[in-house]
């Protein structure tokens, strides 16, 4: 097997010990069975822009976190700095999601390292040990299928709690784990209140997880339980919590969409300069 370049610097800093074997290829990146600190992990190699395949980009890069606004003028005119700086994010975007949804108690690998673009995390196992199936690929009884649904569900709201969205949600981007599934693959992900996009892109990812509730004998659930989650997000009223009917009907008053999401990001901006934390 050829070593890929971007592992041979962790090889040579120790910060992986071999490399085992490839274990998955993404639209984003390819994932490596590795050994690092005397047990399995995966290293994480993220594939160049002209190599990825993901569609709709710049609806999920939009308002992301970390940028100067000279960093923000050059990405807009597409300069070969704004190119770089944009790539840098994009890599950049998935530990800081995992690190501060784990903070948060979700259901995340635990990040290691992240080294010139690559990211070494936890390896999801199954029962046995081995690297663990994305749901995806496992069939199971409708019981089992609806509750990992439910389980899945409240792994949204506990992100849009967080105020993330993962921007891809689907039984291919779940792992089940020897203790129930894991959710992965964030590159894409973004904060709700700095996006005019989200509530669309929040509505595809649970009618993705509907999908796969479907595929597997589910046909009784309610449909709108996005719907029903924004709303009570939007008024400030979303729990980690929450139980959702999937029952909603939309308020008689229609909401400023922009300007909710205007304020919402200016309620977070005054949470983080009172806690002395660069906006």
């Amino acid at each position: 097997m050829k070593i890929p370049e971007s592992l041979l610097p962790l090889l040579d800093q120790g910060i992986i010990d071999s490399v085992v074997r490839p274990l998955m290829s993404g639209k984003e990146a390819q994932v490596f069975l590795v050994m690092s600190e005397g047990e399995q992990r995966v290293a994480k190699v993220y594939k160049d822009a002209q190599h990825r395949s993901f569609k709709h980009r710049a609806d999920y890069t939009e308002g992301r976190r970390g940028r100067s606004s000279r960093d923000q003028r050059a990405i807009a005119k597409g300069s070969k700095h704004g190119k770089e700086q944009e790539e840098l994010a994009w890599r950049s975007a998935e530990v800081d999601m995992i690190y501060r949804l784990r903070a948060a108690g979700l259901r995340v690998p635990e990040p290691y390292h992240f080294v010139d673009g690559v990211l070494v995390m936890e390896l999801v196992q199954d029962l046995d040990g081995n690297p663990a199936p994305r749901l995806g690929d496992v069939e199971m009884e409708p019981d089992e299928a609806l509750s990992v649904f439910h389980t899945l569900l409240g792994e949204v709201i506990k992100m849009l709690c967080s105020g993330v969205i993962h921007g891809d949600f689907s039984d291919f981007n779940v792992l089940l784990g020897a203790d129930g599934p894991v959710v992965i693959d964030f590159p894409q992900s973004f904060d709700a209140a700095q996006n005019q996009n989200a509530k669309e892109i929040l509505v595809r990812d649970v009618a993705n997880l509907q999908r796969f509730a479907v595929e597997r004998g589910i046909t009784d659930l309610p449909q709108r339980y996005a719907q029903e989650m924004w709303e009570l997000y939007a008024r400030g009223d979303l729990k980690p919590d929450s139980a959702l009917t999937g029952h909603h009907r939309a308020s008689e008053r229609q909401a400023d969409l922009r300007g909710l999401l205007q304020e919402l990001a200016d309620d977070e901006r005054d949470e983080m300069r009172r806690r002395g934390v660069p906006a």
